[in-house]
């Protein structure tokens, strides 16, 4: 337990010991609420968006209860496990399309980035031609650098786009999550449109930016140490491949500026006491490297048994969509690996752009060959060190 300093000057904790982590998101009495004074704020561009929209991220129970309610229904394993076929059939063309194109190419814009976004466009019921409005304005959102000004247009403009369509969506309304919500909850007066576009807000951009960013990142990974693809390759059968995910999400956590809370009363935590009114970083992705709970944290172990991290967080606000971001991760490890199993990296390592200044981790491009890559891509002995560690050169 330790305090830092922020942009802002305020000294929150900075809570890192996995069981310690465990203990504060599943406390009542450590808020999600950004509005009260001492919440830990990521940058004043993050401030301001959560001053202009409150999404159910940023609420406590009960009232975040009910929205997380509305939503269960469509995130359930089994819903998620039905979208499989649909999942697998875009990951194929959007291989099929990428190997009848130039080599190299960039895996983020080939495949990623797609279909982390036809898969939510799909359950939500938002256009895909849309895309690079809402990609645009995401990736504003997510940053932690952009400023004030920068992120409120990017939230304004994203919320009128997901309003507008919730009315399109009473007004004609299809078989997707969107049109459900609008007429169940708008239709019946006890939702706003206001408030359908703030659930509309939060699952569309996390939606697609943390599988992107993990699939592009887990690829990278795997790619500069082939032990580890080749592993994923000849995984036998659906669980050990499931196993390999597990550990993926364990090993890289991409959420990587923290869950933030404030105490609502005194509490102590691990020994320490964090009095009312003092904010928390609880660090998810150094949790995940705590050696009582992972042996060995720093090594990279495929066989390992890694079901019990953080990287979806835990507690009441555990992430709604695990489910499918495991089915997503799956079948595009999975797919990738097998289906194009001379894929590699096409530059070194530390030419890779890394997302520093962004609330999800990730890279940038992750260009790849399936022929003979360029003369200097990182071998697999440095690799993993340096994808793991590209952070601290920010």
């Amino acid at each position: 337990m330790s305090r830092v300093r922020l942009w802002d000057g305020s000294t929150p904790w900075l809570i890192t010991r996995y069981e310690d982590v465990r203990t504060v998101l599943a406390d009542r009495r450590a808020s999600a609420n950004p509005d009260l004074p001492g919440y830990p704020h990521v940058s004043a561009g993050g401030a301001a968006q959560q001053r202009r929209v409150r999404t159910f991220l940023d609420m406590d129970d009960p009232e975040h209860l009910v929205y997380r309610r509305l939503l269960a229904a469509d995130f359930t394993v089994r819903r998620s496990e039905g979208r499989r076929a649909h999942i697998q059939q875009v990951v194929d063309d959007l291989i099929t399309t990428m190997l009848a194109g130039p080599d190299p190419a960039d895996l983020v814009t080939a495949v990623a980035l797609p279909l982390s976004v036809r898969v939510i466009c799909s359950l939500l019921g938002v256009p895909y031609a849309d895309r690079e409005f809402f990609q645009r304005a995401s990736n504003t959102v997510v940053s932690s650098r952009a400023s004030e000004q920068r992120v409120l247009s990017a939230t304004e403009e994203l919320l009128d786009y997901l309003a507008t369509l919730i009315d399109r969506k009473a007004e004609e309304p299809r078989d997707d999550l969107l049109s459900r919500l609008a007429v169940d909850e708008l239709g019946a007066g006890r939702m706003t449109r206001e408030q359908l576009a703030s659930i509309a807000h939060v699952l569309l951009v996390a939606g697609h930016e943390t599988s992107a960013n993990m699939i592009a990142v887990g690829m990278a990974l795997l790619l500069a140490n082939p032990g580890h693809a080749d592993a994923v390759r000849t995984a036998d059968g659906p669980a050990t491949l499931a196993n390999a995910v597990e550990e993926l999400l364990r090993f890289l956590s991409i959420v990587q500026s923290g869950r933030r809370r404030v105490a609502l009363a005194d509490m102590e935590i691990g020994g320490t006491l964090i009095r009312a009114g003092e904010g928390m970083v609880v660090a998810t992705d150094v949790a995940n490297r705590d050696e009582t709970a992972f042996p060995d944290p720093a090594t990279f172990d495929i066989g390992r048994r890694a079901r019990h991290h953080l990287a979806f967080g835990h507690g009441t606000h555990l992430c709604i969509g695990q489910a499918l971001a495991r089915v997503e991760l799956q079948v595009a490890f999975g797919t990738l690996v097998r289906r194009i199993p001379t894929l590699a990296l096409d530059c070194p390592v530390d030419e890779l752009t890394f997302k520093h200044a962004s609330v999800v981790y990730g890279v940038g491009e992750l260009p790849v060959t399936w022929h003979r890559p360029r003369n200097g891509a990182a071998p697999a002995s440095t690799a993993t060190k340096e994808i793991i560690h590209a952070r601290t050169g920010d």
